[in-house]
C-alpha cells in the first residue's frame, strides 16, 4: 500500500471518502443498556469524529443528535432529560429526539422562534441489544440491520463493548488474521471456557502449521476460508465471514457459541469494539454468561464505569514476563482480548501500512483493503456499496470438512439463505 491508500482506508470523519462509504450503514453506536429506561441521563457519542448526545425520553423515543445547543454551544450531556425532551441547562433551551428545538423560555411562545432552530440528527433504533444509527443520505437509509445475532432471542446472545485506543482498521486486520492464533493466542485458548476445541478441530489445527488462505468475494464483503489438511483424502475448512464495512463472524468449535466483533470508528486513532457471542439453536448457559461477563473469550475486563480495560496501554496491559518466560503464556499478556488490544495499539494509532512486508497468510486482509477500495469508488461515483440488502446480511460463520475434490462453495452452509425471522421481516 501507498500512503495515499492508507490515508483513505483509515479517515472516516465527515466528508472524507472512507466516512462516506461508512455513513452508507446502520452502525452499532451504543449498547442498549447505556440508555435503559425512559429520561434516564443523556450519553455522549463520539462516532465518525461527530460528537453527538444520544438520549431515551419520557415516551421511550430514541434521539441522536448534535451535542451542543444551538444557543450559545454548552453540551446537552449536562442536559435535563424532562417530559419528551432534552433541556439544555445553561439557558433553558428544549430539544426532542429529532433534535428541534420545542422550548426557547426567553421568547414568547408566539414568535415562533424555536421552531427555527434545529440540531443535526440521526435515527437511532434498538435491535439485538444494540442502538443503531444510520449518519448517511436520509434518501438512502437502508433496511434495518438483519445480521443474525441481533435477530436471535436475548437470551441467546451477549455482547460486550470496549474502547480501542487505535484505528479500526488495524484493529478489524487483526481479527480477519486467523494465523496469529497459532502463536499470540497460544496457551490461552486451552484454559479459556469459551474457547475449548473439540478434539478433531484440535488435531487438524496441530497437525497442520502450514494453512492455506483463500478469501473469496461474497454478497456481502469476504468469505475468509482458511483451508488445513485433515486427512489424505479430505480439508478441514474453517470460514470466517466479513461483512461490509466493519463486521467479522467466525466459526466457533463444537458445541461452542458462535462469535463476532463489529469494530465502529470513533474517530481516526479510536475505536470501538463491539464483541458479540450467540448461538443461533439454544440459550446461552449459565456457565458461558458467568464467563462472559468475566471477560472471558473475546470479551474483556473493563474499569466499571467506563468501556476501558482493565488491561490498556498505559499499564502495558499488565504483562507478565514471568508467566512469557515459563511459558505460561507466549506473550505475557493475559486473556484474548488483551492479548490483541496489546499488539493492535503497538503499531501506533495509525499503522503506517508501506512499511510492511506481507505473505501469503495476510490473503484475506489484502483482499479486505481491495474491497474497502472497490467500494469507496462505487459510492464516489454514485452507486450503491455491498452488504446493505438482508440476503448479504444473513449468513453464518462455519467450518466443513470437505473432499480434496469438492470446492469450498459445495458446502451445505454455503448454499442457505437463512429465512428472516417473521416478526422482523
Amino acid at each position: 500500500m501507498n500512503a495515499e491508500q492508507n490515508a483513505l482506508l483509515t479517515r472516516t470523519g465527515p466528508g472524507t471518502p472512507m466516512g462516506e462509504l461508512f455513513r452508507r450503514y446502520w452502525l452499532p453506536a451504543l449498547l442498549a443498556s447505556e440508555l435503559p429506561e425512559p429520561d434516564c441521563p443523556p450519553v455522549r457519542v463520539l462516532l465518525l469524529s461527530e460528537r453527538m448526545i444520544a438520549f431515551r425520553d419520557s415516551s421511550g423515543k430514541l434521539g441522536l443528535m448534535d451535542e451542543f445547543c444551538a444557543h450559545r454551544g454548552v453540551s446537552l450531556w449536562f442536559g435535563r432529560n424532562e417530559e419528551n425532551g432534552l433541556r439544555c441547562p445553561y439557558h433553558g433551551w428544549k430539544y426532542d429526539t429529532s433534535g428541534q428545538c420545542v422550548d426557547v423560555p426567553s421568547e414568547p411562545l408566539e414568535s415562533g422562534y424555536c421552531k427555527k432552530i434545529k440540531l443535526k440528527s440521526y435515527p437511532l433504533v434498538e435491535r439485538g441489544g444494540i442502538l443503531w444509527t444510520y449518519m448517511g443520505p436520509p434518501e438512502l437509509q437502508p433496511e434495518l440491520p438483519m445480521y443474525e445475532w441481533a435477530t436471535v432471542p436475548a437470551s441467546q446472545r451477549h455482547i460486550s463493548k470496549r474502547q480501542q485506543d487505535c484505528n479500526y482498521l488495524q484493529a478489524m486486520e487483526g481479527g480477519l488474521d486467523s494465523f496469529h492464533s497459532s502463536f499470540l493466542h497460544r496457551m490461552s485458548v486451552g484454559d479459556d471456557p469459551l474457547l475449548k476445541r473439540d478434539p478433531a478441530s484440535a488435531a487438524w489445527l496441530a497437525a497442520d502449521r502450514h494453512p492455506m488462505f483463500v478469501p473469496l468475494e461474497s454478497p456481502g464483503g469476504l468469505y475468509i476460508a482458511t483451508r488445513r489438511n485433515a486427512d489424505e483424502e479430505r480439508y478441514y475448512w474453517r470460514v470466517t465471514q466479513w461483512l461490509m464495512p466493519c463486521f467479522n463472524l467466525f466459526p466457533p468449535y463444537e458445541g461452542n457459541p458462535y462469535g463476532g466483533h463489529a469494530w465502529v470508528p470513533i474517530d481516526d486513532e479510536h475505536a470501538w469494539t463491539f464483541s458479540i457471542d450467540y448461538h443461533p439453536e439454544r440459550a446461552l448457559t449459565a456457565p458461558e454468561l458467568e464467563a462472559m461477563e468475566a471477560g472471558k473469550g473475546i470479551h474483556s475486563k473493563t474499569i466499571p464505569g467506563t468501556f476501558r480495560p482493565v488491561a490498556n496501554q498505559d499499564n502495558d496491559y499488565l504483562i507478565d514476563r514471568v508467566a512469557q518466560k515459563e511459558r505460561r503464556s507466549f506473550c505475557g499478556v493475559l486473556g484474548v482480548a488483551e492479548q490483541d488490544a496489546a499488539v493492535q495499539e503497538s503499531m501506533g494509532p495509525i499503522e503506517d501500512r508501506t512499511r510492511e512486508n506481507l505473505v501469503g497468510t495476510d490473503n484475506g486482509i489484502i483482499m479486505t483493503r481491495q474491497r474497502l477500495l472497490k467500494a469507496v469508488r462505487t459510492v464516489q461515483a454514485g452507486g450503491e456499496p455491498p452488504g446493505l440488502d438482508r440476503a448479504a446480511q444473513r449468513v453464518r460463520a462455519f467450518a466443513a470438512v470437505l473432499p480434496h475434490a469438492a470446492p469450498l462453495q459445495s458446502a451445505p452452509e454455503m448454499q442457505v439463505t437463512r429465512r428472516q425471522p417473521e416478526q422482523l421481516s
